[in-house]
């Protein structure tokens, strides 16, 4: 009997009280505004990742020193820092620099991700350029293409299909890591559950929701990256 009376009143008075969850399901709004900065960062962060991973990873596979060096050095810098600290020097070392330009949250949350994960993107397009034989570049350069033309269009095809499984789990990442916008009030979904919970102090049923948000957006990628990659295995 008391085990039960204990239970009652956990569910009356503990962090995960109904009485919490009642007032976290009646007032999502900000939850869903929250959600949807996400959603925005995530998706133009991705495009910038994906321009930058393709532009570096054929720089990296290049035969001419000073390309590669330039790409080395990117992604280098930005695989071995912190995306805490690139985003805060963005945050504020760049407007001292420039004398006060303001720089929306949402910009610098879309170049911060968007740079460290191009990075990683980078190594995965340089690794599924060098899956290519070397056979396959000097047809093409031999046919009149140029070294762009040819990765542009007998390279860069035959290697997506290598390279989608790891650009799919970078994706993941990528929306994971917008998170960080929540040191720097960015608005985004857990800037948003942050600020409810502190706010009313519902903490557990809070970060419940936001924690499963996170992984309704990320468990299809996470599906989709196992079964490309057992397609791949297959040889399809």
């Amino acid at each position: 009997m008391s085990e039960l009376i204990g239970r009652i009143g956990f569910l009356q008075e503990g962090p995960f009280a109904v009485a919490r969850w009642q007032a976290l399901f009646g007032n999502m709004e900000q939850l869903w505004q929250g959600l949807l900065v996400t959603l925005q960062v995530a998706s133009l962060g991705l495009a910038l990742a994906l321009a930058l991973g393709v532009v570096f990873g054929v720089m990296s596979s290049s035969t001419w020193r000073l390309p590669c060096a330039i790409a080395r050095v990117y992604v280098e810098f930005f695989q071995n820092t912190p995306l805490l600290v690139q985003v805060f020097m963005i945050f504020n070392v760049i407007p001292m620099l420039s004398k006060g330009m303001f720089i929306p949250v949402m910009v610098i949350g879309v170049i911060g991700v968007g740079m460290y994960h191009g990075a990683y993107i980078s190594e995965v397009v340089r690794a599924g350029i060098q899956s290519i034989g070397s056979g396959q570049l000097e047809a093409g350069l031999s046919q009149g293409f140029s070294y762009v033309g040819t990765m542009r269009h007998i390279i860069i095809p035959q290697a997506m299909r290598i390279v989608l499984p790891p650009l799919t789990n970078q994706a993941v990442n990528l929306i994971k890591n917008t998170s960080v916008l929540a040191v720097i009030a960015g608005g985004d979904l857990m800037y948003a559950g942050d600020s409810f919970a502190g706010r009313h102090g519902h903490y557990g049923p809070t970060y419940i929701v936001v924690g499963m948000l996170y992984f309704f957006m990320c468990f299809p990628l996470a599906v989709l990256t196992r079964r490309l990659e057992e397609r791949l295995r297959a040889g399809e």
